[in-house]
């Protein structure tokens, strides 16, 4: 049966709904678009290609050596045509065969240079990414609660997934044709104008309307592949929504409205792709009109100068065969335009992401915490005027003072958003407050490294989660290292032990990831475990028994009391048969104590614990 007071006094996950509310310290987001200072792209990429830039000189090296051997053999195409046939007619045959041998030198030369440039440009490429993934990874996970509510973990994954399946096309493929078709257009223009200047100068002209033509294509399709860009975070995050809640989905038979808001998604997703393709295909007709007409009209006027005696045949041929490419290379070039835009704009979201700062930063001259008194396992906790909001004008803590002192435990009840959870989210230091100060045995909390507060301030979530790897891994998270002897003892001193044992592989059992495997009970008894391994002065639990049937969570309340006792501990309640365990009890209304005592003493009071407990116990019969 459906308590009452669950209505009343619901998880303080609600009091901050996720996607809507946000410390005001935190900065603007709004839906994919993160800011980032200008310039952020370039620094990136400057950033990640420094440590390889001995290779990318190398690499360089090889290219305008490969693509000089490469451009050597229209020159001795022409060499043979004026040179070498009317040798051969005077029964010289001698130049045929350095001829000859030239031309099979400079093929081999350029081949193999060829084949070392993409070797060492791919590890250059792969290093990149690599780094790049590591940053994302590392960043993302210093990155606060106020951030991860607002930018969904889907769209995280597209920054880690498709963005950087864009940048590694580019670095791959795009990079190297780019770099290539530059030193191939600034190799031909110089031959070309060495062999006649006239011929050169009029080549170079027509370069004009081909760099006008690409020039009409980036700027149109920036636009495009910034929107292709979000379109695909967006399909991604609605997928990846759509599965973590799959329980969800199908218990209230979400299948069919999922369906069609995805379809509308990909749908938009799919126009986008169209503005994209759209685009190439008129740069693709516009570029190759426009190389068509230039080498035509040169080869024309070329083979009218050959017919008058002003160029030499030669010349032409060694011409005809430079244009194509000089021509040929922009044209491809907007092929690779449209893996540069795309790698472009996902560079751009990258480096948006990178620049945002976390919220919770470490202290510059962080402070230790004093020895412990002999025999106090907990620390003290003081709440000095403390205030928050999570956004302005909703003040979820007025000015708010409290002392726990050490070893002793309080349990925190009220309605939603009276700031239960916020109180317990200040504590881990999850969220700064917006005035006043939070101490530890009169340590500000934002004095401390975050290793020593970590170490001091443990805090065990409503929906306890279990990463993949076996149950032990899972418990020793609490003190890595520790001995199978430890972790088997910290599950025995909780009651995990003996459905641990129950399992297929005991303590070796994968728990996959999310332990949707276990029960909520079972997963919450491994949680504790994983806080009675690390031992921490200081226990926070969040609604630790409210999705638990009534078995589970007298197993659970029974492992609490061991996990606590000798600690700190904050206890913010939904079921009030929690509050049974506390020595003291805290009812908060608009951010401030309404009620402060023992549970027999508020129980006597007759105020507002003792309206909720009434209640509670109706709902219970």
């Amino acid at each position: 049966m459906t308590s009452p007071v669950s209505g009343g006094m619901h998880s303080g996950a609600s009091e901050q709904a996720p996607g809507q509310l946000r410390p005001e310290s935190a900065g603007p987001l709004a839906g994919d678009v993160l800011p980032a200072p200008p310039g952020a792209s370039r620094r990136l990429l400057g950033s990640l290609l420094r440590p390889s830039v001995r290779r990318i000189l190398l690499a360089g090296v090889l290219l305008l050596i490969q693509q000089a051997a490469e451009a050597a053999g229209p020159l001795v195409v022409a060499y043979t045509i004026d040179q070498v046939i009317p040798a051969i007619r005077t029964g010289d045959s001698s130049p045929l065969a350095w001829v000859a041998g030239g031309y099979l030198a400079s093929a081999v030369t350029a081949g193999a240079l060829r084949r070392a440039f993409i070797l060492l440009s791919a590890r250059v490429g792969q290093d990149t990414l690599l780094d790049l993934r590591v940053r994302l990874f590392s960043h993302a996970q210093t990155l606060g609660l106020d951030f991860h509510e607002r930018y969904t973990s889907g769209r995280l994954t597209s920054r880690a997934s498709t963005d950087i399946e864009a940048l590694r096309e580019l670095l791959e493929d795009g990079l190297e044709q780019i770099v290539t078709a530059a030193v191939s257009i600034t190799y031909i223009s110089a031959i070309l104008l060495y062999l006649d200047w006239r011929l050169g100068l009029a080549a170079l002209a027509f370069m004009g309307p081909v760099y006008l033509t690409m020039r009409s294509f980036r700027r149109r399709s920036i636009t495009v592949y910034r929107q292709r860009s979000s379109a695909i975070a967006v399909v991604i995050t609605k997928f990846a929504e759509t599965l973590s809640a799959i329980r969800t989905v199908q218990a209230f038979r979400r299948e069919q409205p999922n369906d069609e808001h995805f379809a509308a998604l990909n749908a938009q997703h799919q126009l986008v792709n169209g503005d994209s393709g759209l685009e190439m295909a008129r740069y693709v007709t516009s570029s190759r009109l426009v190389a068509n007409i230039a080498i035509a009209s040169l080869v024309l006027w070329s083979a009218y100068r050959v017919a008058d005696g002003g160029l030499e045949l030669g010349v032409l041929a060694a011409a005809v065969l430079y244009l194509r490419p000089l021509y040929d290379d922009p044209l491809r070039l907007g092929g690779v335009l449209d893996t540069y835009q795309s790698a472009a704009a996902s560079l751009e979201k990258i480096a948006a992401l990178l620049a945002q700062q976390p919220a919770i930063t470490e202290p510059a001259g962080p402070r230790p915490l004093p020895a412990p008194a002999p025999g106090v396992a907990g620390r003290t906790v003081t709440f000095e005027h403390v205030s928050f909001a999570y956004r302005a004008g909703s003040q979820v803590l007025a000015p708010f003072d409290l002392v726990i002192p050490a070893g002793q435990t309080v349990a925190v009840v009220g309605p939603t958003g009276a700031g239960k959870s916020t109180l317990a989210r200040l504590l881990a230091r999850f969220y700064d407050p917006a005035d006043g100060r939070i101490l530890l045995d009169g340590v500000d909390l934002r004095d401390l490294s975050t290793a020593e507060l970590r170490r001091s301030v443990v805090m065990i979530p409503q929906d306890a989660f279990l990463f993949s790897g076996t149950v032990a891994d899972n418990i020793a998270i609490g003190r890595p290292g520790a001995t199978p002897q430890d972790i088997e003892h910290a599950a025995r001193a909780t009651g995990a032990h003996d459905f641990i044992t129950s399992l297929p592989g005991r303590y070796d059992t994968d728990a996959h990831s999310g332990g949707g495997r276990f029960s909520a009970g079972q997963r919450q008894l491994i949680s504790l475990a994983r806080a009675f391994l690390a031992s921490p002065p200081v226990v926070i639990l969040d609604e630790a028994t409210s999705a638990l049937d009534i078995p589970a969570e007298r197993a659970v309340q029974r492992a609490m009391k061991t996990v606590l006792k000798g600690r700190t501990a904050l206890i913010v309640a939904h079921r009030l048969s929690t509050v049974q365990i506390a020595a003291r009890v805290l009812v908060l209304a608009d951010g401030r104590i309404a009620e402060d005592g023992t549970p027999a003493d508020l129980l006597a009071q007759q105020g507002q614990f003792a309206k909720l407990h009434r209640a509670w116990l109706d709902s219970n019969n």
